[in-house]
């Protein structure tokens, strides 16, 4: 019996491991319909990592389940998660349908990509089982299909679109649009709801829906234009208890329509971002009874602190007696007046953030920090605040952002900034501060010696627009963004390490820098470098050849040094490129064809060079991006291609003082940004940022701004407002014949200049169409004939200059011409009238021409006299030398005639000496 009992327990042992183990295999093992369904997904895509491979290459083994992106349930072996966010790698392309075959699937993670502006597919609400969805970030566009109020199942929805990761939001429409959201009603088991930067300007039953959401625990719809909400639905809202964060931010939103909404949806908030809307008056005492709350971002309003809350006995006492909070972000709020001490009792904050308010004059001293142990972010910049520590004050904390940019830091560097630097983990030498802004701080001294050996945990440095002397250090430099413009740095350049994580930022302008820029070539992970700014230092030499590898390269500026020989066609790999500024240097020979590979360059200045050649005809072919170019004092020669006419984007040409000839191109009204009255971006900017760290640690940003250096009324200086100017400068050339008609149609045009030229014929009749012209200047040509009439019709001209033509007749009158200085229309034959003369009646032509060129031709006559003067003087005396030589009576003569003068020289001054000799003794005999 018992040996039977015994033999059943083995054969079920036995059973039972062949089970397991057949189960284990079939768990291991890929579904291969579901396989199939993968491989019809991958081939609508297109992914690819930063070296440019397949990065779903691994899609091609029998265990699906393996494969990047895929995960499956560990028991079943079914699919039920695709992740392709967070990834080293972007997908492009579309969605397929073959996931309806993946019947067991719950999560679709598709945040980060590029979907190409598609619409978001139908087909998904058949993922009844799909329990998270985000889309979020990944250019989808249209509307959002109130059908995915069908999938009943979702806990997570995220959509929003355009928003962190995205350089340049600002510049987008709305990705999605809604109109109602009724259908987000009917998925009752929502937590979690993002959707962000979608036009809900339709959505006035947002606020209701919400409320009636019982399990909504995280709620944001930053930027979503959301209407404002009114008392009746307040009235009809439910109390909800398990919102816990919520960000309305960036939405217009009036103070009297969110408070009363926001009270009464949740008492248990823990976040509550409201800023960038419209908010007024003192921050609303009803905040100090959300007991939860741990972080509160205010910024960007109009509050004002009572007086009451700047003594830190109202709301502020009441929030600072929370045990979790954590974070307070008031930042340009308009709030004005003193910090109080009293802001020490907030003990527990991580985060204090009061940026761009006017506390003017007021002093920070260590009373104020003196609670703070936890604080990890401070931020006060643009506010005038002074801080003033004690030598040798060690702070209580451990920063890891400060941002102090437009404080009083100086003169000294701030000893105590070292404390925070400290380094952290000794073996790996990283600090506990990644990011640093002192900018504009007043500092004038020499950088610390400890400073380089403890910064290298820094992710981001400013130190801009100081007075710090320094030289780099012999060891490399690791650092993704790194900004010392505007000092007294000085020495070679360093070697550069970036993080090949996070995209680099090098902006060294406006110092004493030397050497060459051979240490370019030796940025480690050079490819993510976005912004290189070299310019006014004093480097010089060949630019070196090696710029294949700058793969995100933006911006490239080498402005203002002495670098000579010709332009490295490696600059025709640099495919990112939109700002190119090689000025002031010495760089000669034509530009590089590879060049043309820059289609994405929107501005380009190669002014004050030695470069020739023609203008290239790919410039208006394939640049067809340009805003601002500028070829200026160079030695450009030919004609100016009509291609340049394909720049319709173009808002500043400068091709002035070369050695351009022929005609204008008649073409020149296909300028469309000068033609037509369209939005200008009034700057060429580049926003470049990374992703934060942590929750509180937001993106690093860059803002870089390309200055033209510009010739504006009559001087050079520097212009960053390029929006603002619309200019055609071609001064200063050999081009010849008369001005086309068609250049009366550039109505928005500011500034022409076609000064010491050729030109002749007359003015063309049609200029006063050029209705926002405020600098004309058409001196040191030939042109003849009246002046327009229409010119009276120039009501914002205020720079005009007709000198040095042939003009003649009245001048047209008008408020505008007549206020000019008559220099405005000199040396002209025959003009007439105000402000040169009363009236025409008074005035008598002058004989002959008048000088054409004015200074110019005057140096051209010196330049003839004198070589004339030299060759008479040397015909006259090679002449009389030959015949002396050649005539034997006449060189007889001549010696004779030498002789005599000689003898008659003598003669002379021995009798002046006599004479002389006698009257001195004969006073000296009457003296005695």
């Amino acid at each position: 019996m018992s040996s039977m009992r015994s033999h059943k327990l083995v054969l079920f042992f036995a059973l039972s491991c062949l089970l397991l183990q057949e189960k284990c295999t079939y768990a291991s093992q890929c579904n291969e319909s579901e396989r199939r369904a993968l491989l019809e997904f991958k081939h609508s895509l297109q992914a690819m990592d930063f070296s440019g491979d397949d990065a779903l290459s691994s899609w091609i083994s029998e265990e699906c389940c393996l494969w990047v992106g895929v995960n499956c349930n560990s028991h079943t072996g079914y699919v039920e998660m695709l992740d392709f966010s967070d990834q080293l790698w972007v997908v492009a392309g579309t969605i397929s349908p073959s996931l309806l075959k993946l019947h067991h699937l719950t999560s679709l993670y598709f945040n980060g990509n590029d979907f190409n502006g598609s619409l978001i597919p139908e087909f998904l609400i058949s993922l009844k089982k799909l329990k998270l969805l985000d889309l979020s970030n990944a250019n989808f566009r249209g509307p959002i299909p109130s059908l995915l109020g069908n999938l009943s199942m979702v806990e997570t929805l995220r959509l929003g679109g355009n928003g962190e990761g995205v350089t340049f939001r600002h510049k987008f429409k709305k990705m999605y649009s809604v109109g109602k959201l009724e259908w987000l009603s009917h998925l009752s088991r929502l937590k979690q709801v993002d959707l962000s930067f979608t036009n809900l300007s339709n959505a006035k039953d947002w606020s209701q829906i919400i409320s009636h959401l019982p399990l909504l625990q995280e709620l944001s719809l930053r930027d979503c234009d959301l209407p404002s909400i009114s008392s009746s639905s307040v009235s009809l809202t439910n109390s909800s208890t398990s919102l816990i964060t919520l960000d309305l931010s960036d939405n217009k939103l009036p103070s009297s329509a969110i408070y009363p909404w926001l009270f009464n949806v949740s008492r248990n908030l823990v976040s509550l971002n409201l800023s960038s809307n419209q908010l007024k008056g003192p921050i609303p005492e009803a905040l100090g009874n959300m007991m939860a709350i741990q972080e509160l971002y205010l910024s960007d309003n109009l509050l004002i602190l009572a007086e009451s809350q700047v003594r830190g006995d109202s709301v502020l006492n009441e929030i600072g007696k929370l045990p979790d909070f954590m974070a307070l972000d008031l930042g340009y709020s308009l709030l004005n007046g003193s910090i109080s001490k009293s802001i020490g009792q907030l003990s527990n904050l991580r985060v204090l953030r009061l940026a761009g308010n006017s506390f003017d004059g007021d002093v920070i001293s260590e009373a104020h920090f003196s609670n703070f142990t936890y604080l990890q972010k401070l931020d006060l910049s643009s506010t005038s605040l002074t801080l003033k520590f004690n030598s040798g004050w060690i702070p209580p904390f451990k920063l890891g952002q400060i941002m102090l940019c437009s404080c009083k830091l100086g003169p000294h560097f701030p000893d105590w900034i070292r404390t925070q630097m400290d380094v952290l983990t000794p073996d790996l030498d990283i600090s506990s501060v990644e990011y640093l802004d002192i900018s504009a701080s007043g500092i004038s001294d020499s950088l610390p010696y400890w400073f380089w050996g403890s910064f290298q945990g820094l992710k981001y440095i400013n130190m801009s627009f100081n007075q710090i002397s320094s030289t780099f250090p012999s060891n490399s430099i690791h650092i993704s963004h790194l900004d010392l413009s505007s000092n007294n740095f000085s020495g070679p350049l360093p070697h550069f390490s970036l993080d090949f994580m996070d995209m680099g930022t090098i902006n060294l302008s406006k110092n004493k820098f030397t050497g060459s820029g051979s240490p370019i070539c030796n940025i480690t992970n050079k490819g993510v470098l976005a912004l290189l700014d070299l310019s006014n230092n004093l480097f010089s030499g060949v630019v070196p050849d090696c710029f294949e590898s700058f793969l995100s390269l933006t911006a490239l500026n080498l402005a203002d040094n002495s670098f000579s020989g010709s332009l490295p066609s490696s600059l025709g790999s640099l495919t990112s490129l939109e700002m190119l500024s090689l000025r002031g240097n010495k760089f000669s020979g034509e530009l590089p064809s590879s060049l043309q590979n820059c289609t994405e360059l929107k501005f380009l200045d190669l002014s004050d060079n030695e470069l020739s050649g023609e203008i290239p005809m790919w410039i208006g072919r394939r640049l067809s991006s340009l805003v601002f170019l500028s070829l200026q004092r160079n030695q450009f020669r030919g004609r100016i291609p009509h291609q340049l006419c394909g720049l319709k984007y173009l808002q500043i040409l400068d091709l002035s003082v070369n050695k351009i000839s022929d005609t204008i191109p008649p073409c020149l009204n296909n300028f469309t940004s000068m033609a037509e009255k369209v939005s200008l971006d009034r700057r060429i900017e580049h926003h470049l940022s990374d992703v934060g760290s942590s929750q509180w640690f937001a993106q690093v940003q860059v803002r870089y701004v390309d200055e033209a250096l510009l010739t504006w009324k009559g001087k050079k200086q520097s212009y960053p407002q390029l929006g603002l100017l619309l200019a055609i400068d071609l001064s200063c050339n050999k081009l010849r014949g008369e001005i086309p008609e068609e250049l009366s149609s550039l109505q928005e045009l500011v500034a022409l200049n076609l000064s010491r030229n050729l030109f002749n014929g007359k003015i063309i009749q049609n200029i006063g169409h050029l209705r926002q012209v405020e600098v004309l200047d058409l001196s040191r040509n030939k042109f003849s004939g009246n002046i327009p009439t229409s010119l009276s019709e120039l009501t914002f001209l205020s720079t005009l200059d007709l000198s040095y033509n042939e003009l003649s007749g009245k001048i047209p009158t008008s408020t505008q011409l007549q206020s000019f200085d008559p220099s405005s229309f000199s040396h002209n034959r025959g003009l007439c009238g105000p402000p040169i003369s009363p009236n025409c009646s008074m005035v008598e032509p002058p004989p002959g021409k008048p000088a054409v060129g004015g200074e110019e031709d005057y140096d051209e006559f010196m330049k003839r006299f004198y070589t004339g003067m030299g060759l008479g003087f040397a015909m006259a005396f090679w002449g009389f030398c030959s015949v002396v030589f050649f005539k034997r009576s006449w060189r007889h003569s001549y010696f004779r005639y030498l002789d005599h003068a000689k003898d008659w020289v003598y003669v002379s001054v021995v009798l002046l000496k006599t004479r002389l000799v006698s009257r001195i003794r004969a006073l000296s005999t009457r003296s005695d």
